[in-house]
């Protein structure tokens, strides 16, 4: 065990144990712990164990234990929690104060063969998966906001273009609601920097200002960079959103080792300024000309697909969307639908695979009509088909469909059909990601929504025909009370 993990473990004791500890956090000198109950802490104690500078007492505990050190205290004490920096700590562990170091030691022994089983268990690609979904499933709802206003504003330009509305009075709003969306995707680059620092367990804001270089915000007016090995000039935001990711991979990287090899007295002096400069300058002219090649790959490999797919590609995109939902490998397509966003304005991939929560809302209305004695699958339709049509597909895949069996394979083949409809129109995009359903219609790109429209119903209607005929279980037609 290392010093800074002792010193962590002693902290524990001598609070009343784990389970008194709601939180942790920690900022340049203190660690900083939500304590439930502070009759439990042992404050002459706690100021007596070594390493632990002072102590004081405040809306949270702050055990004041350096710079440089707070770090790995903090980081340790997470780690036997087993809990990220910042999380809330579960509520079920033994708050008994009498049996805080036994309760320390048996939960940093579970955790840690915990995470050493998950490990074993999990392949590296589950893993990233599930980087990526910590990574952006926070910012989602900024994505939806700031894409349905950006919608708005779509909508109000259209109008303004078709001489509905007079450009004098409504330009104004069209600029308000521009600035107002673009807060959140002009930036974006950061805020995904930030967030990728935490989950790869760096420090927030060094990932956000690495993510930031990408913006190259620098450059003086007429400025350029040159790429050093093929003279091109770099682009602001080249390689985009993959790029950051892989760059802040990179500094969580060389982070985590200078810390073990850099004095604590002079850790926040040196390991910042030294992260900012290696991995700044690794990210302008290697990661942001690389980067740039593997998503300038993806995007027009993905518009060719299909372009040239069309119908076949739609139908095989809006079939197979549901499984990978229900395996949750859908989050790897996050970084690229941004990324298609940031090339073209839209995604080309969203509305395609929108189709398939259709044929699921399509599957689970056959089910109402020819289940309507099975009192409890009805109620379980009624609670989740509402919300299936705004795009919010879980209740009934996992409620529904999944359990029954063959509606799910019914469901998925009307997405598919959908889907093919998507594919047979061609360059139908939405400007932000989020939402699909009937919440999707206001972000669909160049006023295409009709297509999509149409599309969606035929994904309704491929789900509820395969599913009335074909996909209904005889036993979920019986008569069930509640």
């Amino acid at each position: 065990m290392t010093k800074e993990a002792e010193i962590g473990k002693q902290i524990f004791i001598h609070v009343g144990g784990m389970g008194n500890v709601s939180r942790i956090a920690h900022c340049m000198t203190r660690v900083r712990l939500g304590i439930i109950n502070s009759e439990l802490v042992n404050i002459e104690e706690l100021k007596k164990v070594p390493g632990v500078i002072g102590v004081v007492e405040d809306d949270t505990l702050q055990i004041i234990v350096g710079p440089g050190v707070v770090n790995k205290v903090a980081t340790a004490m997470a780690d036997m929690a087993g809990v990220k920096i910042g999380e809330t700590i579960p509520e079920n562990l033994d708050s008994n104060p009498k049996s805080g170091k036994e309760l320390v030691e048996e939960k940093a022994s579970k955790t840690k063969a915990e995470l050493k089983a998950k490990q074993n268990n999990s392949s590296g690609f589950k893993r990233l998966l599930k980087s990526i979904s910590n990574i952006f499933v926070p910012l989602i709802p900024g994505f939806v906001g700031a894409g349905l206003i950006a919608g708005i504003a779509a909508i109000i330009t259209n109008n303004i273009t078709a001489g509905n509305l007079d450009p004098a009075v409504w330009t104004q709003y069209v600029d308000i609601l521009g600035v107002i969306n673009k807060g959140i995707f002009d930036f974006l680059a950061i805020y995904v920097g930030i967030n990728a620092a935490n989950e790869f367990g760096g420090t927030p804001v060094l990932g956000g200002g690495i993510a930031g270089i990408t913006m190259l915000s620098g450059l003086l007016e007429g400025h350029t960079i040159t790429n050093i090995f093929t003279g091109d000039p770099i682009l602001a935001r080249q390689g985009g959103i993959i790029g950051v990711l892989l760059a802040v991979w990179l500094m969580c990287v060389l982070e985590k080792n200078l810390r073990k090899i850099i004095p604590n007295a002079i850790d926040i002096i040196f390991t910042p300024t030294l992260v900012l400069l290696i991995i700044g300058v690794v990210t302008i002219f290697l990661i942001m000309p690389f980067a740039g090649l593997v998503s300038d790959g993806l995007v027009n490999g993905i518009n060719w697909v299909i372009e040239v797919g069309g119908v076949f590609a739609g139908f095989v995109l809006g079939t197979l969307f549901l499984p990978m939902v229900m395996f949750g490998l859908h989050q790897v397509l996050t970084p690229i639908h941004v990324e298609m966003i940031a090339q073209s304005g839209y995604t080309i991939l969203l509305p395609i695979l929108a189709m398939a929560g259709g044929g699921q809302v399509g599957a689970s209305i056959a089910l109402w009509v020819r289940c309507r004695k099975n009192k409890p699958l009805v109620n379980m339709i009624k609670g989740g088909l509402p919300v299936g049509i705004l795009g919010i597909g879980e209740p009934l895949i996992y409620g529904v469909t999944i359990p029954l069996g063959r509606p799910f394979l019914t469901a998925c083949l009307g997405g598919g059909i959908g889907g093919a409809v998507i594919g047979f129109f061609g360059n139908i995009g939405s400007i932000a990601i989020g939402p699909s359903g009937v919440a999707l219609v206001p972000l669909i790109a160049n006023n295409e929504w009709l297509g999509y429209i149409i599309g969606l119903v035929a994904a309704y209607l491929g789900g509820f025909i395969l599913t009335y005929f074909f996909g209904t279980p005889k036993d979920a037609m019986q008569n069930v009370e509640l």
